[in-house]
């Protein structure tokens, strides 16, 4: 499980961004409305690192540029099991629930909007996902980040389920000669 104090160096990575939502909000004021642009970013390396971000501003490249920059300074390492994730996972943030699963090569990233961008930037090639609850993106990718921030290695979860990797692996469906 990667350690939330040590602080990912986004320099070091080669990341690609992605705005998931543009959303125009309104401030009334004494001389009328403000509208400003909020957007959520996510950033990835496709190698098992992710981080997302919100950024605000008047124009929408300033405020794609301070979402992306927020996400860098949110990088995490997510552990993988080769081409997708090494066991189920769910996680739940306000109101909206992301349900994760393990899936055998060649299934592809079955998920929706904003659990997609966040998975493929992480660069899971194989999972299946389910969201429930509230569709708000930014609710829905949030839950998505923290569910792939409780991922362990398949071996971790072996021993926390008392269980073997083999026995692990057959449980998710996955048989794989070693």
């Amino acid at each position: 499980m990667a350690n939330s104090n040590t602080r990912i160096n986004a320099d070091d990575l080669e990341l690609e961004e992605r705005v998931v939502q543009i959303n125009r909000v309104s401030k009334v004021v004494k001389g009328g409305r403000t509208f400003k642009l909020s957007t959520l970013v996510v950033v990835g390396d496709g190698k098992g690192h992710v981080g997302i971000g919100m950024g605000k501003s008047a124009e929408v490249p300033d405020a794609i540029r301070k979402g992306v920059e927020a996400a860098k300074k949110n990088l995490i390492r997510v552990t993988l099991d080769e081409h997708t994730i090494p066991h189920e996972v769910r996680h739940e943030y306000k109101t909206a629930q992301v349900v994760m699963l393990p899936a055998s090569p060649g299934t592809g990233v079955i998920a929706g909007g904003g659990v997609r961008a966040v998975l493929e930037a992480v660069g899971v090639k194989d999972v299946l996902t389910k969201s429930l609850g509230s569709s708000n993106k930014v609710n829905v990718v949030k839950a998505t980040f923290e569910a792939l921030r409780q991922l362990r290695s398949i071996e971790q979860e072996a021993r926390r389920r008392d269980m073997t990797v083999e026995e692990m692996r057959r449980r998710m469906g996955r048989r794989r000669s070693e």
